[in-house]
């Protein structure tokens, strides 16, 4: 892997995960994969973007798609009798992480990658928090018209989507100390700040 390192940041739904990640990139120079891995994804299997949307951090060893025969090309990959199933996504996902981080140094967005990387040997792994007000004060201020709708609610919603994916998978807790390298309340630091840490703790591990 030569040089090169990763930067995995799990996150609290609003804590400002995607700013601080956009922010850390320009400082290092490097690449930031979030939505990317899952169009990756979909060009490696063949199948629709779609469907990997669909599933994308989401818990299950269900059927997701009964793929219907020409709705989606198929050119290189089938599961389960042409269905595909979150855990052979949540494989090809994995596999493209690792072969993303073997290639570059990189920051990786949730997709349980801090788990999926957990044998690289350049890993800085970060979990981003904030309290509930910056948290619902982000919310309004990303998606503009709340439209009266219980926020906190949501907030909570998109918490559990991604504990249960990343416990689910892991084996570990999403939201536990002992499952980063780093954890950081962002409404203590802001985006900034919470950047300057990030970058603080990669000099301190010499990457």
């Amino acid at each position: 892997m030569d040089n090169f390192y990763a930067i995995t940041i799990a996150r609290q739904f609003c804590s400002g995960g995607n700013a601080v990640a956009e922010l850390l990139g320009k400082k290092l120079d490097i690449n930031i994969y979030d939505k990317q891995l899952i169009t990756l994804a979909a060009k490696k299997s063949g199948f629709h973007e779609a469907i990997f949307e669909q599933a994308d951090e989401v818990a299950s060893n269900s059927l997701l798609y009964s793929v219907v025969m020409g709705s989606y090309p198929m050119n290189s990959l089938m599961f389960n009798n042409n269905t595909v199933t979150n855990d052979s996504l949540f494989t090809l996902q994995s596999n493209i992480i690792k072969e993303t981080a073997e290639k570059e140094s990189c920051i990786i967005i949730g997709r349980c990658s801090n788990y999926v990387l957990r044998k690289h040997p350049r890993l800085l792994s970060v979990y981003l928090w904030a309290d509930t007000d910056f948290r619902k004060q982000r919310f309004i201020e990303l998606y503009k018209e709340p439209k009266e709708k219980d926020i906190e609610t949501e907030l909570n919603k998109a918490d559990k989507k991604r504990r249960n994916y990343y416990n689910y998978y892991s084996g570990k807790e999403w939201d536990s100390v002992t499952s980063y390298d780093l954890v950081i309340n962002v409404s203590k630091t802001g985006i900034e700040g919470a950047a300057e840490e990030i970058l603080k703790m990669k000099e301190l591990l010499g990457y």
